[in-house]
């Protein structure tokens, strides 16, 4: 699962690092925790604030455990100081088998004194963490999730105060757990006003970050709620960026798998009933009839097509090109209407791309002689995971030192080459695989090269020769005789 922090730790480093990290507890204190949790569809995003306290002085790196269940369905992390803008630098210590739980070290801008306070603010976005309840549903029937997670935020340090606060989408929430034998207050355990459910506060918790903690004192609970709109997971996205010098054009096409994670529908599908929900505005929540995408600007020919052929039904509102440099919010509109309604459990795979300047891309660096160019990591569905990605990016032909800077670690990169029409000895193509992303991974993957001016002859002289050779052999036909005669 990419995520915004450095490359694990090999195992030997460790089992070195990992007591220290675990010794550390007396370093800070956390004088409260509050983690607010915006429940959604396919993703779910989760803002714990950890107001600390320096119990030494020259504390500059803080600990953060995520439980086993959590750090399943975490896709992002990141860290930050409350009020600013800017990302802490984190290290991803792994899974500590004697306490249960995976560590992370943020590391302070400041060490702070003894009895020194900052205001750690840690988001996360978890994906596939909520299930629909029930499992079928008929066209006209509502939509409800669960979403289950533990009660106590886990910290290798001591807690004056922590409470959770979980937020529906709407006030209709159907249920939700009202845990016995807490411990750590004597007020009501949960309450709900509106839309909210609060958990605690809870007092004076000790260090958590232990199994024999969670063995004692963690509870699971459940959230069953109402949600309004479709549950959308793209099981395979396949972006091919295509960078051509001759043509100045930037072509990306992407092939996407979408699935409606819904809860299926039980029975038939019923056009009638179809048409008359779209008449008086009231389609079921599970049902997606069509996707808006936010497209770069300056696009044009654009194409939309799946299994079957070219799709009509979708209309294309382009914006002008935006120097760059310029700080504009401008994108292209792309309606898109599927063949038929996509209802919970369906799927439905179809072909998105389109051409753009190459220069709103592209710059060059006369320093190094470098060609630099950003190509967009993925269009994001709104509201979506893209449970894996391929992304493909594929170089001038003759492009020489290259290099490539992603805004995260991919599972997987390669540099080989690709073969198409009128190339001689390829096309060096570079391939990056991702699982789990979300709307935080839509950065830009940046790409460094040089393209010689032999390389820019290449593709006319290989023309050259080819027409060259076919004149050749159609003057040497001419000039033998092929006919039979008799001596």
């Amino acid at each position: 699962m990419p995520r915004h922090w450095r490359a694990p730790l090999s195992f030997l480093f460790s089992v070195f690092v990992l007591p220290l990290c675990t010794s550390a507890a007396n370093s800070f204190e956390n004088t409260a925790i509050v983690r607010t949790v915006e429940l959604g569809g396919a993703l779910v995003h989760v803002t714990t604030t950890y107001a600390v306290k320096a119990l030494e002085d020259g504390s500059s790196v803080y600990t953060i455990a995520l439980g086993e269940q959590e750090h399943a369905h975490t896709s992002w992390l990141e860290a930050k100081l409350k009020g600013q803008s800017a990302l802490l630098p984190l290290e991803d210590f792994g899974y500590h088998p004697d306490s249960g739980v995976f560590l992370y070290t943020v590391e302070l801008p400041k060490a702070l004194d003894t009895n020194a306070t900052a205001n750690l603010v840690v988001e996360t976005v978890q994906t596939h963490a909520t299930f629909p309840w029930p499992e079928e549903a008929a066209q006209k029937d509502p939509q409800s999730l669960k979403y289950i997670l533990e009660l106590f935020v886990l910290s290798p340090y001591k807690t004056a105060v922590q409470r959770t606060k979980i937020r529906a989408p709407n006030p209709q929430v159907h249920s939700f757990t009202e845990p016995e034998d807490v411990g750590f207050t004597a007020d009501s355990v949960v309450t709900k006003s509106g839309a909210t459910i609060t958990y605690g506060p809870f007092h004076d918790i000790p260090p958590s970050a232990a199994q024999d903690f969670v063995d004692a004192k963690q509870k699971q609970i459940t959230v069953h709620y109402s949600y309004d709109l479709p549950i959308l997971e793209v099981t395979k996205l396949e972006r091919a960026a295509e960078i051509s010098h001759w043509g100045a054009n930037l072509n990306i096409e992407d092939k996407i798998a979408l699935h409606n994670a819904g809860p299926r529908l039980k029975g038939h599908f019923s056009r009638l009933e179809f048409q008359t929900q779209s008449y008086f505005g009231r389609q079921a929540p599970h049902m997606l009839p069509a996707i808006n995408l936010l497209l770069p600007a300056g696009i044009h020919s654009a194409y939309f097509y799946d299994l079957v052929g070219n799709v009509s039904t979708s209309h294309l509102r382009t914006a002008p090109s935006v120097p760059k440099g310029a700080n504009s919010n401008s994108f292209s509109l792309l309606e898109l209407r599927p063949r038929y309604p996509v209802m919970g459990g369906w799927n439905y795979s179809f072909t998105l791309g389109w051409d753009s300047p190459l220069a709103d891309y592209a710059g060059y660096d006369k320093s190094t002689g470098k060609h630099i160019v950003g190509v967009p990591i993925m269009t994001v569905i709104p509201t979506a995971v893209v449970d894996e990605a391929e992304i493909t990016i594929i170089l001038p032909e003759g492009a020489t030192d290259i290099d490539y800077f992603a805004p995260f670690p991919a599972l997987k990169e390669t540099i080989t080459k690709h073969i198409t029409y009128l190339d001689t000895i390829g096309r060096p193509k570079i391939t990056l695989k991702y699982k789990e992303l979300t709307d935080k991974h839509s950065g830009t993957i940046y790409v460094t090269y040089k393209v010689p001016f032999r390389a820019h002859l290449q593709k006319p002289l290989a023309v050259a020769t080819v027409f060259i050779g076919l004149f050749a052999i159609a003057l040497t036909w001419r000039r033998v005789d092929t006919r039979i005669r008799r001596k």
